[in-house]
């Protein structure tokens, strides 16, 4: 039975900390296998409430993480960073769910993935629209709902 069929699932459990570090570390393992620079001052941390199928947001302390940072990869890197994504992501455990070469200021260039086991998923992609601000290369990662250690998991 899975998450979605049963919400009383056990959730994955760790500490905020240990998740936020774990962002850190697997946005600079993305940056430093396609050889792209980041940008510390740009890391945007945001914890989100997890909510339900019916708009229910326990009261447990559960939470997801979406941490992202940027790089100043020049666009004419961005294909070259996503199909190296491509190809060594999945040696992690990885399926790729989305994917897209950069062609214009336009069409960015996206590598979405998500762990089979654990349901962690990786992004990187073009940000920026090349008209209105310089276009960025972003890392980011989410978990999913997860509780901390020794929290009650409240039951719906």
């Amino acid at each position: 039975m899975s998450r979605s069929e049963d919400p009383n699932a056990p959730l994955p459990r760790m500490a905020k900390d240990a998740a936020l570090q774990w962002a850190k570390d697997y946005t600079a393992y993305m940056a430093k296998l396609t050889d792209a620079e980041l940008l510390p001052d740009t890391a945007k941390v945001n914890w989100e409430a997890c909510i339900g199928e019916n708009d229910e947001v326990a009261e447990d302390g559960r939470y997801s993480l979406f941490y992202y940072v940027y790089s100043p990869a020049p666009v004419t890197e961005h294909t070259r960073i996503v199909r190296k994504l491509r190809s060594e992501i999945p040696e992690q455990g990885y399926e790729m769910t989305s994917y897209r070469e950069f062609k214009t200021a336009y069409t960015s260039a996206v590598f979405r993935a998500r762990n089979k086991k654990n349901d962690y998923r990786v992004e990187a992609d073009t940000v920026g629209s090349g008209k209105t601000k310089p276009q960025r290369f972003s890392f980011a990662v989410r978990t999913p709902c997860m509780l901390p250690p020794g929290a009650k998991q409240q039951q719906f």
